[in-house]
């Protein structure tokens, strides 16, 4: 009897929980498989078939999702290890006794850029990358430099938005570097300084294992981000010039929305799930490797 209260009582905690995940989460997830398994295009919806997985090998035979997909693992490859490096970089100077005003305040300030949304991110550097009054080539004529085209060149567009997911997401790695710092043991720290007057020892022997856990969620988090980056590209570039910066999440729209073929966008999404699994997988267990 005793037994039967309490599991009653842990659905009656847990239940509503459990019905928004899978209400928000996983009956989407479901929709979407179903739909990359059928004709589904919104303009002929009196024509909906079950085509297996048709939609699937065109996906993976498509030269133009390759290209999207190789633009995102570019930015990828490029974004996430500045963000690691200046990150921690900040995290170190942050975490060396000093001014604690001054830290407080550089926290607090940390946090601005992540807490902006997407779309408000895009269109302010939408504004600071304009070629006639954006404060990027006001600050490059300052130098002697001539302004740039960053919106309307393929190539400096590209080049405008790793910049611009720089700036929003190093703040975010550099605050959950400084939280592994504090979980070091005060007394091990200050032994391997007394040992050793270079910063990269340390870091590397004594530092570093106590980051990797925060370095594992920062690079799953950051990766899954990135491959479904979305809103702050299209407010700021629309996929452009041409098809310079559409990466997956923007082709997947194009499809999807644009063209109504949703069997295809679905067929895409799912492929890019399983992407980001995989990578995540690849994460935990090489880092966590390491630990052992």
């Amino acid at each position: 009897m005793r037994g039967k209260v309490r599991r009653k009582t842990i659905f009656t905690f847990l239940g509503p929980a459990i019905f928004a995940l899978a209400a928000v989460g996983i009956g989407p997830l479901l929709y979407a498989v179903w739909t990359s398994l059928h004709y589904f295009n919104l303009t002929k919806l009196r024509q909906v078939e079950f085509i297996g997985m048709e939609n699937y090998g065109t996906v993976l035979t498509d030269s133009v999702f390759w290209q999207a997909m190789g633009r995102t693992f570019t930015l990828l490859l490029i974004a996430l290890p500045l963000q690691i490096m200046i990150g921690l970089g900040i995290a170190l100077l942050l975490h060396k006794p000093g001014n604690t005003f001054l830290r407080t305040l550089t926290r607090l300030t940390l946090v601005l850029p992540m807490a902006t949304t997407y779309a408000v991110v895009g269109l302010l550097g939408q504004v600071m990358f304009n070629i006639k009054y954006g404060v990027v080539n006001q600050f490059l004529g300052f130098v002697g430099i001539e302004a740039v085209n960053w919106i309307g060149d393929p190539d400096n567009a590209f080049i405008a938005v790793i910049f611009w997911d720089v700036w929003q997401w190093t703040p975010f790695v550099a605050l959950v570097m400084l939280a592994g710092f504090t979980t070091i043991p005060v007394e091990i720290e200050e032994a391997a300084r007394l040992e050793t007057k270079s910063w990269w020892t340390v870091l590397r022997h004594v530092q570093l294992p106590f980051l990797i856990p925060g370095l594992t969620a920062v690079l799953i988090l950051r990766t899954a981000d990135t491959l479904k980056l979305f809103d702050m590209v299209f407010t700021m570039t629309r996929g452009g010039p041409g098809s310079a910066t559409e990466f997956i999440s923007l082709m997947i729209q194009r499809v999807g929305f644009r063209g109504f073929d949703q069997g295809m966008a679905s067929a895409q999404a799912v492929i890019l799930l399983i992407i980001t699994i995989v990578l995540s997988q690849i994460y935990i267990k090489v880092f966590y490797k390491e630990i052992k």
